[in-house]
């Protein structure tokens, strides 16, 4: 007998439905319900490897960790890694199965991999309680209906109801919440049970005429308001988007331990991913971490972090037209702290030979470390362990490039020189020893009178920021009425809203 289920779907991207879906988990868990996160496809640059060496998104990684269950590929099938414009990376089932444009993707192979998300959707019903989906964008586009595998799609073929996540700090909830089921299709709306609504500021009596009046048109209730919160949006697949408008990630407001603060620059190089890398730097106090574009503004960073790119020779080039290349040679030279993960490594290498990503051939690196890099065509996904400057230390890696270290002191996968560091690992900060041991060194060589928190724990800041998130279900959703949705389905009888979908 197959478990019960939920898709949540969103008004709009962005809307909260990652975090909306990990609370759900986390407050189902705690309630005792074996539980699992399930995203048919995914659209991100933000990405996680499991343990049995499969990429998928890392939000998805994040709800399983909501759910205290080990990610595995069968809750993102699909992972979408955008490569330019109009053409994106296919990762089906852990593994790269080739570049493709959107036209091409939309235009048979999508439709295709229906059969595959429902198997694993189904094999995830049959062994958990419950599987909660998170949909992708909105499902009233209604330009992409035919072919949607990832909203009314695998919610029809799964018979799952429908909750509507829409963000009312962005405005115009109520219109979004109407025209989201006035553009489906009499079949999709019957299975949208409901509204959540999400980041509410202020009196909530205020709101609930305009709910009572939405259940009116509709006929379909509102399951919950969700006050705004801060520093709850982690691992999303758009949070840059949030990032880049200042001090980023959340920054610890909690003084520093020593009498200085750490200032770290990331360079917001294009194609950006697995920008969260540098969460761990800002859940330190005194550590204030910030995305920047310009080179005068490492003229006052501590550190520098190159970060990870899925286009690493299209970074090379940023970096050199925006005179920041220029900017991290001089820092190197004069033993100023740079950081260099996956292809932010790469960059900082003597040469690339890229015939895979952009196929650009031989270009030369900013020759920082002693480093050539070939791009294979098979993607590395591995979960590696060591040691570094004597604490342990643990990542992942994804990368297409392979490094040959030439010289330098070693430093994980890659090599140090000076207060110039590269490596392939993404994750590695999380290791608590390892990162204080690490900015205690970049203290050092800054001459900061910093000291990194004896205490500081990433893993127990996460889970305290997933039981925030249960804790909003928990507290201001009608958890009852979720849990019979969950259990038994979309209510009978709702009623059409008109027009519909297009014909």
């Amino acid at each position: 007998m197959s478990g019960g289920g939920l898709l949540v779907a969103g008004t709009t991207s962005d809307a909260g439905k990652s975090v909306v879906t990990a609370g759900i988990c986390r407050w189902l868990v705690r309630r005792g319900v074996k539980v699992a996160p399930f995203k048919a496809q995914n659209m991100s640059l933000n990405s996680f490897v499991t343990r049995e060496g499969a990429e998928i998104g890392r939000a998805q990684a994040m709800q399983a960790q909501a759910c205290r269950v080990e990610p595995t590929a069968l809750m993102n099938p699909v992972l979408l890694k955008p490569g330019g414009e109009r053409s994106s990376q296919v990762v089906l089932m852990g593994r790269p199965v080739g570049e493709m444009s959107a036209r091409g993707y939309h235009g048979g192979r999508q439709e295709r991999l229906l059969g595959t998300v429902l198997d694993c959707l189904e094999r995830l019903r049959g062994t958990y309680d419950a599987v909660i989906c998170e949909g992708a964008g909105s499902p009233a586009e209604i330009n992409l209906r035919r072919t949607d595998i990832v909203n009314m799609g695998i919610a029809r073929n799964a018979g799952l109801p429908v909750l509507v996540v829409g963000d009312i700090d962005r405005g115009g909830v109520f219109a979004s919440f109407f025209g989201t089921v006035a553009l489906l299709s009499p079949e999709d709306q019957a299975l949208v049970a409901g509204f959540l609504v999400n980041k509410f500021r202020g009196d909530v009596s205020l709101l609930e005429p305009g709910l009572d009046m939405l259940h009116g048109l509709t006929g379909r209730r509102t399951y919950g308001v969700l006050p705004f919160r801060h520093g709850l949006g982690i691992d999303e697949e758009d949070g840059l988007r949030v990032s880049l408008r200042g001090t980023v990630r959340e920054s610890q407001v909690a003084a520093p331990v020593g009498e200085d603060v750490l200032r770290v620059a990331v360079c917001a190089v294009p194609l950006m991913s697995n920008f969260t890398d540098v969460d761990a730097l800002a859940a330190e106090p005194g550590v204030v971490v910030r995305f920047v574009d310009r080179p005068e503004e490492l003229a006052d960073a501590d550190l520098v972090v190159v970060p990870g790119t899925r286009g690493t020779v299209r970074a090379l080039e940023w970096l050199r037209e925006r005179g920041l290349a220029d900017a991290l040679r001089r820092r190197a030279a004069e033993g100023r702290p740079v950081l260099g993960i996956c292809g932010g490594f790469q960059v900082l290498g003597e040469h690339i030979e890229d015939d895979v990503e952009s196929r650009r051939g031989q270009v030369e690196g900013l020759g920082i470390l002693p480093v050539r890099v070939r791009f294979a065509r098979e993607k590395t996904l591995t979960r590696p362990s060591g040691e570094a400057l004597g604490e342990p230390v643990e990542g992942y890696e994804i990368h297409h490039g392979v490094a040959e270290v030439l010289g330098g002191e070693a430093f994980l996968d890659g090599c140090r020189v000076g207060q110039t560091w590269g490596t392939h690992w993404h994750g590695s900060l999380e290791s608590d020893a390892f990162r204080r041991a690490f900015l205690r060194e970049v203290a050092r060589a800054a001459g900061r009178r910093f000291v990194p928190a004896p205490d500081t724990s990433f893993a127990a800041l996460r889970e305290e920021q997933l039981d925030r998130l249960g804790d909003l279900i928990e507290q201001h959703a009608d958890t009852d009425a979720l849990w019979r949705l969950i259990e038994s389905g979309a209510p009978t009888g709702l009623p059409f809203i008109p027009p519909g979908a297009p014909a």
